[in-house]
């Protein structure tokens, strides 16, 4: 077992530690203030989703919805309120929920006090109904249902709504079916229109541009966190507004979330590079890795092999393909190449990449055995990784969507581990 952070062993080899000569432990470099005048704000051409837009998503949403038989669909908080209505609001004990009918205007539940405050990026027409301090707010939605002659239908509850409003509602309305609303939300959502795609491709543009800054002020000694520091000024120096911005270096690249051990940039050290942005709540994400000095024969071999795995998952998708087939065409190339099998180490643990929009990671995967079949309008992640425990790991991601002729990208890869920006 590990021992507790105070126990007298610890503190006894903290004291150690500290007596240590300085050139024992690792120099690092005390970061300056970024000099940002190069760069400029590059998304000023960026036009926000408007009413005609969401009025559009509603719609597609009811007509799903008389398709599934579904009589209304209950959301809280979070990207796909934000999706069908334009209100940004927040999660908290008091409930706000957007109810979605199959026909008519949507409805907004809030607590009285807040009614103010939710109008304020409410997009759409739509009823508010409050509920104060001391009534039931779950009352309220079912009153609603029962208004719109809904009670004792199907009622379709989004993924990420919590059980207690799911589970009151069953309870207020006991004649009504409580259902996934997946196959509305989902069917709305996995599917991007041009407006939504424009930001996106901003979002991407604003990553890339503050990678290319970021690339030659990488020094020996930083911190992995430094680094980090850099890229978020840049990103908001460029527009965006920051999201994520993982940095791992040396050994810790060949674990895909990271590790909390002390990494600082050395000569012939890997650094791998995750970050993301959103522009108008679109998101980004773009990996890469580089190797600050010279690259050893084994970490170009990997690269390019990274490299590789991308332009097979590339290729592979298209119009009408499985999902999972994707995923299926890296595996098959990188136990070609002497990895896995499957998601064994070395190799690619994690699946070939994720949906991506409002929310950096969104349904469908590219991932083994998904059978949704790929359509004009979705996006994905392309980021087929290998990872080699105890030495280093290689990840490159770039996103792309699914257009009628196949794949587009919203950023290119790089050439080479040399030449890990364009």
């Amino acid at each position: 077992m590990t021992e507790p952070l105070a126990s007298p062993a610890r503190r006894t080899l903290l004291r150690g530690a500290a007596a240590l000569p300085l050139l024992a432990l690792p120099a690092v470099v005390r970061a300056a203030e970024p000099d940002l005048a190069e760069l400029r704000n590059i998304t000023g051409g960026a036009v926000p989703i408007g009413r005609e837009e969401r009025l559009k998503r509603i719609a597609r949403a009811q007509a799903l919805m008389k398709a599934a038989g579904i009589g209304a669909v209950l959301i809280e908080p979070g990207s796909s309120m934000l999706y069908f209505t334009g209100v940004r609001w927040h999660l908290s004990e008091r409930l706000t929920a957007a109810i979605l009918p199959v026909e008519g205007e949507p409805c907004v539940v809030t607590p009285f006090f807040e009614e103010p405050s939710v109008r304020q990026t409410l997009g759409v027409p739509a009823e508010v109904r409050v509920w104060q301090e001391d009534e039931d707010p779950i009352a309220v939605v079912a009153g609603f249902l029962k208004d719109r002659k809904l009670a004792g239908g199907t009622i379709a509850i989004e993924e990420r709504v919590r059980f207690f409003a799911s589970d009151g509602l069953a309870r207020a309305l006991p004649d009504a079916k409580i259902a996934p609303a997946n196959a509305v939300v989902r069917g709305c959502r996995m599917i991007k229109t041009a407006p939504e795609i424009a930001l996106m491709q901003i979002a991407t543009d604003v990553t890339i541009a503050a990678y290319r800054w970021v690339h030659p002020r990488v020094e020996k000694g930083m911190r992995s966190k430094q680094i980090s520091e850099l890229m978020d000024a840049a990103t908001i120096r460029l527009g965006g507004e920051p999201e994520f911005s993982g940095v791992l270096v040396g050994e810790a690249a060949a674990y895909p979330h990271g590790s909390n051990a002390l990494q600082i940039v050395a000569d012939g050290e890997i650094v791998l590079m995750d970050c993301g942005c959103t522009v108008q709540g679109y998101q980004s994400d773009v990996s890469r890795t580089f190797v600050f000095g010279s690259a050893s024969a084994e970490q170009r071999r990997v690269w390019d092999h990274v490299r590789s795995g991308q332009a097979t998952a590339f290729a592979a998708a298209k119009i009408g393909t499985p999902a999972g087939a994707v995923d299926d065409a890296v595996r098959a190339l990188y136990e070609k190449l002497g990895y896995g099998p499957r998601y064994k180490l070395p190799g690619l643990s994690h699946r070939t990449g994720h949906g991506i929009g409002l929310d950096g990671h969104e349904p469908v995967n590219l991932v083994h055995g998904e059978t949704t079949l790929l359509g004009a309008g979705m996006c994905f992640s392309d980021e087929p990784g290998l990872y080699l425990p105890g030495k280093f790991g290689v990840r490159l991601e770039d996103c792309f969507h699914m257009t009628e002729a196949g794949p587009k990208w919203f950023s290119v890869p790089p050439l080479s581990i040399d030449r890990p920006f364009r």
